[in-house]
């Protein structure tokens, strides 16, 4: 690998670490990432900072948690001010490129140091800064307008915009990740001769969980996940409980979540976007090697956050969950970090930057607030066991939120609760700490604690905090969660 290698970093939204073969799922095909699993470092648990996605991503490509960076909630906008991996090193001979969905403020303009920027979502307009230009669209736009398609929906101003689900409902060709495909390729071809940085994400396969795969997977032959009976009880805080019935009699794509074949159908689609993703995720990888590239490139491949997909009867994320809150990791580096390798120790994402940082040959600043797998990995493939830690900052639930949480709460959650302890648990911010131990517990402000053994318990059926005699391991791992709030001056901090 040259001193200056690419780095090529892919990322999806709402991936579920199920949705791989190289995960242990023999039903669903992804031959493209499992071929990359194959050649690189695949971390078996490696966690957010938090199930959303703007705080998520923030971690992605700042390096900071989400309360340090103040990305609390969704299309909340990334401060110019905190730099990004193409700002932090240097790169000035680097193309730099972000293709797809961005989630971090001013959606469609460059900005943080890529030099070419490929949007893909207008749907964020409302949330541009005051001075950015309200009548440009994404290059994705343009392309549909070219193509002859006109826009099938618009702002409340009457500007025209294409919606998410006119776009899913497209032939492959016209999709979204087939347009990044095509775009990430040309971008390798044109930047072969000189090193580059190229993140494209893929808003799939994200809601509204439907796409030109929809047919791949028939329904009949998926298998319902291990804890799919096991929603939750009056022992697991009274949120989890509320976003499981509010997923579960919430209309998905036109219908009811009720049945096992309602969930069936929901899940097949669901697998059909990760395999839509997965053929162009190929392009990308078979372009990159026919530039000769293979061995100059390090791949990032990774999700902002998971997805319930059925586990306890539950869909979308917002929770502390494995499910939602574990997600793909693999990385892989030309002749180091190429072998195939599991890595069972819990990671989090918050390591993600100073590790590539480290790897293409740049200095670690001070203020990133994760540290650099490259020295372990590079001597003996494993890591030196460290706590990981997941937050929950904001009232964003998936279902209801902002300053009129009150009037939104869905009647269904009503006869569970009274208002104000509906709001109480919404509102809750909550501390996740996983341990190399595999225990997870969850700190709540509202006392509405979690403890869960992962070992023994890998669907987190049994909260071990509503139970007896764990009071000593629940007070040690709450110290441990006090001592990083304080190391990262979390707001919540004691």
């Amino acid at each position: 690998m040259r001193s200056r290698p690419n780095l090529l970093f892919i990322y999806t939204d709402q991936q579920a670490i199920s949705t791989l073969g190289c995960y242990g799922n023999p039903a669903i095909e992804t031959p493209n990432l499992d071929r990359l699993a194959a050649r690189s470092v695949v971390f078996d648990n490696c966690y957010v900072t938090q199930p959303l996605c703007t705080p998520s991503r923030g971690s992605l490509l700042c390096g900071l948690t989400p309360h340090s960076a103040g990305l609390f909630t969704n299309n909340i906008p990334l401060s110019l001010d905190i730099p990004c991996l193409p700002e932090i090193g240097d790169f000035r001979d680097y193309a730099t490129c972000h293709n797809g969905k961005w989630h971090l403020g001013d959606e469609i303009f460059p900005q943080h140091g890529f030099g070419e920027w490929v949007g893909t979502e207008d749907l964020y307009r409302p949330h541009w800064r005051e001075w950015r230009d309200k009548d440009a669209r994404s290059p994705y736009h343009h392309s549909l307008t070219e193509e002859g398609l006109e826009p099938d929906t618009q702002f409340p101003d009457g500007s025209p915009a294409f919606s998410r689900g006119y776009c899913c409902r497209l032939p492959e060709a016209l999709s979204k990740p087939a347009f990044q495909a095509r775009e990430a390729c040309r971008y390798i071809r044109d930047h072969a001769d000189e090193p580059f940085v190229l993140y494209v994400n893929f808003l799939e396969p994200h809601q509204p969980y439907f796409g030109s795969h929809d047919d791949q997977y028939p329904p009949e032959s998926v298998i319902l996940p291990p804890n799919y009976h096991m929603a939750p009880t009056e022992e697991q805080p009274l949120r989890q409980r509320l976003l499981a019935v509010g997923r579960w009699e919430t209309e998905i794509d036109g219908g009811p979540i009720v049945t096992e074949d309602d969930w069936r159908r929901l899940i097949a689609r669901y697998w059909g976007n990760t395999s839509l993703v997965d053929a162009q995720v190929g392009a990308i990888l078979d372009t990159l090697a026919a530039c000769g590239l293979d061995d100059d490139t390090i791949i990032v491949f990774t999700s902002d956050h998971g997805d319930m997909m059925g586990s306890h009867r539950m869909a979308g994320k917002c929770t502390m969950f494995e499910e939602s809150t574990k997600v793909p990791m693999m990385l892989r580096v030309p002749g180091e970090l190429d072998d195939g390798r599991r890595v069972s120790e819990p990671v989090g994402h918050i390591d993600v930057l100073p590790t590539l940082l480290e790897l293409m040959g740049q200095p670690t600043p001070a203020h990133l607030e994760g540290y650099s797998w490259a020295p372990f990995l590079r001597e003996d493939g494993e890591l030196t066991e460290r706590n990981v830690f997941i937050e929950w900052s904001g009232p964003e639930s998936g279902i209801v939120g902002g300053p009129r949480l009150r009037e939104s709460i869905p009647e269904c959650w009503r006869r569970m609760a009274t208002d104000d302890e509906i709001v109480a648990a919404i509102t809750d911010p909550v501390r996740t700490i996983v341990t190399p131990e595999a225990l997870k517990y969850t700190w709540s402000t509202v006392g509405d604690d979690e403890l869960y053994d992962l070992s023994d318990d890998p669907g987190e059926t049994v909260n071990l905090a509503a139970h007896g005699g764990h009071e000593t391991t629940i007070h040690d791992l709450r110290a441990q969660i006090a001592a990083w709030q304080r190391r990262t001056s979390d707001p919540l901090a004691t």
